[in-house]
């Protein structure tokens, strides 16, 4: 095939595609910026600014004008107009920043690197994919397709954390390094709960019309997750108090106040005074 061809084929594919996929949809760029901006006015140290009362109020109130404008397009899905749903989402910005600030607060006493609120604020992968999960769990809660997937990709995007905001997090949790998490839509975490890198909380099957179903587990109050465990099922509960030790898999439910892990062995011993030869396989 010539290449004055295939760019012939190519465009005919091209303008079809763009008939097949004419639904209007927010701009992912708008949705992203949105995001930024509500965090970086949740905590403004993230730009090194402060901000005067009379400036949160109008900024405020200039996010508020933004999110019922990306809503627009949506307008026909949504149980409620654009305007309405922005004023609720702002109804609730409080609430969330309450939780948030408990979140904060539990970084900084959970991990002995952190030597600030600030640092935790500015640094910390798991804080910000947090930060924007409860934004995005808010519209999610409020009916909104699109947007709150949008908003939690580009935290996964940034960070390697994916949270799907149909999620419940309880208040209080700690997400330490983060990359690799993956937190699926009818996952329940409970309170005082703390989770590690590589951590998957997913499903046993993946079957479009299992979609209305619990497919996600159950994770209790004071639990720990370390890392690269995988809990699986929407019917496995980890009960309180436990303690799920790194690289375990599990898809059946574990009694309050237990420890899971691997009993593995590993051998120390003077390279030097061995006679066998060890081979590597990579």
């Amino acid at each position: 095939m010539s290449a004055s061809e295939s760019r012939h084929r190519l465009t005919k594919a091209l303008h079809q595609a763009g008939v097949n996929y004419s639904r209007e949809v927010p701009s992912v760029k708008q949705t992203q910026r949105f995001a930024r901006d509500i965090v970086n006015l949740l905590f403004p140290i993230r730009e090194n600014r402060r901000i005067e009362l009379n400036e949160i109020e109008s900024e405020l109130e200039t996010l508020e004008g933004r999110l019922g404008e990306l809503l627009m397009p949506l307008e026909k899905d949504l149980t409620a107009t654009p305007s309405e749903i922005a004023s609720s989402f702002f109804s609730e910005l409080y609430e969330v920043f309450q939780l948030l600030q408990g979140d904060a607060e539990v970084f900084m006493r959970s991990d002995p690197a952190a030597e600030n609120i600030e640092e935790v604020i500015m640094c910390y992968p798991g804080f910000f994919a947090l930060v924007v999960y409860r934004l995005a769990h808010i519209l999610n809660k409020l009916n909104v397709p699109l947007i709150p997937r949008l908003m939690t990709e580009y935290a996964h995007g940034k960070t390697g954390i994916d949270i799907h905001p149909g999620a419940v997090i309880g208040k209080n949790c700690f997400i330490d390094h983060g990359t690799g998490i993956v937190i699926g839509e009818t996952t329940l975490v409970g309170e005082n709960v703390k989770i590690y890198q590589g951590v998957t909380l997913g499903a046993l099957y993946v079957k479009k019309n299992l979609s209305n179903t619990k497919r996600h587990p159950t994770i209790e109050d004071n639990v720990i997750l370390y890392a690269g465990c995988t809990i699986l099922g929407g019917n496995t509960v980890i009960g309180h108090d436990t303690i799920v030790g790194g690289n375990v898999w599990l898809t059946e439910s574990v009694l309050p106040n237990s420890l899971v892990y691997h009993q593995n062995k590993s051998v120390v011993r003077d390279n030097k005074s061995s006679g066998e030869s060890i081979n590597f396989t990579i």
